[in-house]
């Protein structure tokens, strides 16, 4: 199993298209209170789908709120845009599974790295982001 932290957000990989022929990415994710987490954004192939493990997140999925607490869940498709925080004062996890496989661990490692000084530079994380398929929007688009 990798683990991957992001500032305020620690990603454990149970699952990732290296070991599953391109199959799925699966992951169990905590997000502390308050942590800063990417920009909305939408996959251009891969679903997403996610389940409440503990503590509560709200994901902003196609402009509208869904919390995802203990035993709940959300399915975001390809082409939807989605966010997520934590609103809590309480960390949050969930268990997130990607399908197909087609995001892997690289794109996180890569995430790690700009956001290791701090604030990444959004140039440099929008082009990462459309590097591995995911595109970035702007609030309120």
């Amino acid at each position: 199993m990798e683990t991957i932290t992001i500032g305020g957000l620690l990603l454990e990989f149970l699952h990732s298209r290296e070991d599953t022929e391109d199959s799925l990415d699966m992951f169990r994710m905590t997000v502390q209170p308050n942590a800063r987490m990417p920009v909305p954004h939408y996959h251009e192939s891969w679903d997403e789908s996610v389940y409440g493990l503990a503590g509560t997140l709200t994901f902003q999925v196609d402009g509208r709120d869904v919390p995802v607490g203990l035993g709940q869940s959300v399915f975001i498709r390809r082409g939807v845009v989605h966010g997520f925080r934590n609103d809590t004062q309480e960390p949050a996890t969930c268990l997130s599974v990607l399908t197909p496989g087609v995001l892997g661990t690289a794109y996180f490692r890569e995430v790690a790295a700009l956001a290791a000084g701090g604030t990444p530079d959004p140039a440099r994380m929008k082009e990462v982001m459309l590097r591995y398929g995911l595109v970035p929007v702007a609030p309120g688009a």
